[in-house]
Order: C-alpha cells, then sequence, then structure tokens
C-alpha cells in the first residue's frame, strides 16, 4: 500500500492489496465491499473452488450467489497442504496489505498461514480472522451457520409473531453481518496501522456482530433487565409503530413522539386520540396499541394502500407499502443512488450486482471486474510475484 494524493476519479481503496482465503459468504461479503471500492482481492481457492460455486441460482451454469459475492476478485487455486501451494501464499502475504480468513479457529495456523507466520514476514500486514464464535472463548471450536448463530444470539427469540414459533431473518443476516464489521474492522486497522507503522490481528465472531445489531433488545435487557419477546410486526417500545391493513393490503407507519401523533390522529380523523390519557406518552400508546390499531385499521380499511401512504406522508407522517425485493431493487431511489450496477461476465453476459452502499464524494461507482472463473488469474498473479516454480 503506497501513499496516494487524492485525485477526482480515483476509487478510494485503489492500491491496496487483499489476500482473500475466504469461501462460503460472510468473508467474501467482507472482500467484496473491499473490491467495490478499488482494492485488489486475490481470493485463493481450492481445487473444488468455494461452495457457493455450485449453489444456485444459476444463469447460463454459473452460480449467481457466487458472482455477487465474489465480484471485483482475482481466482487463483492453491491446495494450502501442499509446500509449493503454501510458498505462493506466503509469497502473496508478503507484498498483501489485508489476509482475511474464515476457516475454522486454528486451521490456519496449522497450515503454517495463521497470524503469528504471517505477521512475521510482513509487520504490517492487517490479518483479519472471520469464524462463528471467535478465536476465544468456549464455543471457539463449535461449528456455526448463521441459523445457528441467529438462535443463539438471541435474534429468533425476538423475531415472529408472540403467539408462533421463533422465526428467521429472510438473510442469512449473521453472515452478513460479520462480514461487514470484518470490513469495518479492515479499515480500523489500516487506519491504525498508518499511524504506527504495526498491523494487528481482528477477530470477528457471527455471534458477537448478531448481538452488536441489536441495541434495543440490549438495552431493555442489559439497563433494564426486561425480558424482550416476539411483538410481530409492531415496535416493541413505541406506537402506533408497525404494520397495518388497508383496503387491499399492508404499509407502514412509524409514530414516535408526541407532535407526530397529534398530526397522525388528525390524518385517521381521530383528533380526540391526542387529549386521551391512555395514549398521553409514547409508553402508554404502546401499552394500549390494540385499540389504536383498531383506530388506524377502521380508517385505513376504506382506502387502498396507495392512498392510506399519501395521506401519511403528506401530513410528514413516515410511513410505506411493503415493496417487494424486485420493487426496490427497481424504485429510482435505488437507481439514482447507483446501488448496482452492469458487470460484464464471461458466460452470464451482462448481469447488475449489487455495490457497496457507501458513498465518498467522488469517488467514482461501478467499473468493476466480474467475479472469475476457478483459477482464471493463476498466470498473471504468479507473473507478478515473479515467481519461478510456476511450471
Amino acid at each position: 500500500m503506497t501513499g496516494q494524493a487524492r485525485s477526482e476519479g480515483r476509487k478510494i481503496l485503489d492500491g491496496v492489496r487483499v489476500l482473500d482465503f475466504t469461501r462460503v459468504l460472510s468473508g467474501p461479503y467482507c472482500t467484496a465491499l473491499i473490491a467495490d471500492l478499488g482494492a485488489d482481492v486475490v481470493k485463493v481457492e481450492s481445487p473444488d473452488g468455494d461452495d457457493y460455486r455450485h449453489i444456485g441460482p444459476f444463469v447460463a451454469g454459473e452460480s449467481a450467489l457466487f458472482a455477487t459475492v465474489n465480484r471485483g476478485k482475482r481466482s487463483i487455486v492453491l491446495d494450502l497442504k501442499a509446500a509449493r501451494s503454501r510458498r505462493i501464499a506466503l509469497a502473496l502475504a508478503r507484498r498483501a496489505d489485508i489476509v482475511v480468513e474464515n476457516f475454522r479457529p486454528g486451521v490456519m495456523a496449522k497450515l503454517g498461514l495463521g497470524w503469528p507466520d504471517l505477521s512475521a514476514i510482513n509487520p504490517r500486514l492487517v490479518y483479519v480472522s472471520i469464524s462463528g464464535f471467535g478465536q476465544t472463548g468456549p464455543n471457539t471450536a463449535r461449528p456455526a451457520y448463521d441459523i445457528v448463530v441467529q438462535a443463539m444470539s438471541g435474534l429468533m427469540s425476538i423475531t415472529g409473531v408472540p403467539d408462533g414459533p421463533p422465526t428467521m431473518v429472510g438473510e442469512a443476516i449473521g453472515d452478513v453481518a460479520a462480514g461487514l464489521f470484518a470490513a469495518w474492522g479492515c479499515m480500523v486497522a489500516l487506519f491504525d496501522r498508518e499511524r504506527t507503522g504495526e498491523g494487528r490481528h481482528v477477530d470477528v465472531a457471527m455471534f458477537d456482530a448478531l448481538l452488536a445489531m441489536m441495541p434495543t433488545p440490549a438495552c431493555r435487557h442489559l439497563a433494564a433487565g426486561e425480558q424482550p419477546e416476539r411483538v410481530g410486526n409492531r415496535h416493541p417500545l413505541s406506537a402506533p409503530f408497525g404494520v397495518y391493513r388497508a383496503r387491499d393490503g399492508y404499509f407502514t407507519v412509524a409514530v414516535l413522539n408526541e407532535k407526530l401523533f397529534a398530526i397522525f390522529a388528525e390524518v385517521v380523523g381521530r383528533s380526540e386520540l391526542a387529549g386521551d390519557p391512555q395514549f398521553a406518552s409514547d409508553a402508554l400508546r404502546r401499552a394500549n396499541e390494540p385499540a389504536l390499531a383498531a383506530a388506524i385499521e377502521g380508517w385505513a380499511g376504506a382506502l387502498s394502500v396507495a392512498e392510506t401512504v399519501a395521506a401519511l406522508t403528506s401530513a410528514g407522517i413516515p410511513a410505506s407499502p411493503i415493496a417487494s425485493i424486485a420493487q426496490a431493487w427497481a424504485s429510482e431511489q435505488a437507481e439514482q443512488r447507483a446501488l448496482s450496477s452492469i458487470v460484464t461476465h464471461r458466460t452470464m453476459g451482462a448481469v447488475r450486482l449489487p455495490e457497496q452502499p457507501v458513498h465518498f464524494g467522488d469517488s467514482p461507482r461501478g467499473g468493476r471486474r466480474p467475479a472469475p472463473s476457478l483459477n482464471e488469474h493463476e498466470a498473471e498473479i504468479l507473473a507478478e510475484l515473479d515467481w519461478e516454480g510456476s511450471a
């Protein structure tokens, strides 16, 4: 990594070298975010390739899931149990700014590629380890899939309707949260390295990440001694704040203060609610939410979702229809924010893929390389190393 003057049109992580030993979702999601910002990410794969190469949906015979979370990277196959491959991995690590791995704790050490091994040959290296439960603690060796971590973190206990079973979130949120915090950890450690000249080991756990992603139940339990439970499509602390029914479907509304509640009462034709003692505070409105829900749905039941949302938003009250995934991605908001861009894939052709969501002033978006084919970049990566043993 070399210092660069700020210049228009430069991606913010141009010049940063990342050695990526990750597979499946948490690690590849982390390094995809970094690749979006211009870093050179070299993805090390086993001879069989990342597991996600073999999981659908498939487009033109290629995994769309692999293409999504491995966008912008280069691929080289290394059998890390073989001496030659380990030598190549060490050569790549000597010139890397960041190494990211998501093996079970201890696996990289057994291969001679752990933090002590690589920091000894590259003291400026930022080494990021992603795992289910971290490098320490009683569960460190326990296998972890997203559903397991959702269950163990308490997230499933607060997701779903009160009289129904615990419910998964509709994405592998534990993997995604760990990948997001890992990318954040990479950047913090790089910043610290610029001040100290030294790299460090960054330890990220899916379990830790999910706990950190739940500040509301954390404060309720840790500070107030409460036991959060499932509340369905309602907010656990505020009302009206949830999902309600109109004539032709569902909509959301969020009211969080007295001023908004008075306006809300006017909009639904029940101005007297603002002066009713049982709705005099947010806590009281939450305690008496069923009565509020009846008033809301009594009003909205005569209106379409579009009419309901229009009436609320025109009065300054946060509200929305329930968009599908397709509607969200097709929205003008997503388009103008450039949350996806076209990538030209060797077999899939022109395919639209997500981009990391943060905007950095004049740093450009788009212009990314597609996800690589297995071992696609071996020759050029070895040439960059001046590797004599490539034959």
